[in-house]
């Protein structure tokens, strides 16, 4: 099994990249996803995030309510320790459960927005970076997401700096052109996995 970690700033185009690798046969494992999974209603994780939150982030319906969520946490990083506690490890049980299911030959692609900012580069085999300047990442934010452009940035400024991304990568997927260059390199990285696959 050979362990890929895939990341990339928000804005970079990493979500296209991880299901371009999808179509290929990769098993991709998504830690937001499942972040939002273990938080679901009816979940232990969203009992847990009630009890220590309150009330105040659920929406009517009983679901989580995130931005209220966020508008607690991100302001206090004792808060955010909290939520981080009871969230990761319900996150890592079923990112062992999904890759104890992948078969032993796969080449399994965890698709992780904060690698970097976590020092979780020695978990993998690989390190991929999805890579594209800021200001294409803002421009991508305005246009897809509807998020004003000091939202943006200060997205961006709150993750690993591009340099520091990019001293943690073993292959690097450029992202500023078209879907078709995108393609060919995403193309090109495959037959890279595969042989380091074979490889063992």
């Amino acid at each position: 099994m050979l362990k890929i970690g895939l990341t990339g700033g928000i804005g970079s185009g990493k979500s296209e990249v991880s299901r371009r690798l999808a179509a290929r046969g990769a098993v991709v494992i998504d830690a937001d996803r499942i972040a939002r999974e273990v938080v679901e209603p009816g979940t232990v994780g969203l009992a847990r995030v009630v009890a220590a939150f309150g009330d105040g982030v659920l929406r009517p319906d009983g679901s989580l309510d995130r931005e209220r969520l966020g508008a607690v946490v991100f302001a206090d990083p004792d808060r955010l320790a909290v939520l981080n506690s009871i969230v990761h490890p319900l996150v890592g049980e079923r990112v062992a459960e999904l890759q104890a299911q992948a078969p032993g030959d796969a080449i399994v692609v965890y698709d992780v927005p904060l690698l970097v900012e976590n020092n979780l580069t020695p978990m993998y085999d690989v390190v991929v970076v999805v890579d594209a300047s800021d200001e294409v990442r803002v421009a991508r934010l305005a246009e897809h997401r509807g998020m004003p452009e000091p939202d943006a940035r200060a997205r961006i400024a709150a993750q690993a700096g591009r340099d520091e991304r990019l001293r943690a990568a073993h292959i690097v997927i450029p992202n500023e052109g078209t879907l078709e260059e995108l393609e060919a390199r995403v193309g090109e990285v495959w037959q890279d996995l595969l042989a380091r696959a074979a490889r063992g």
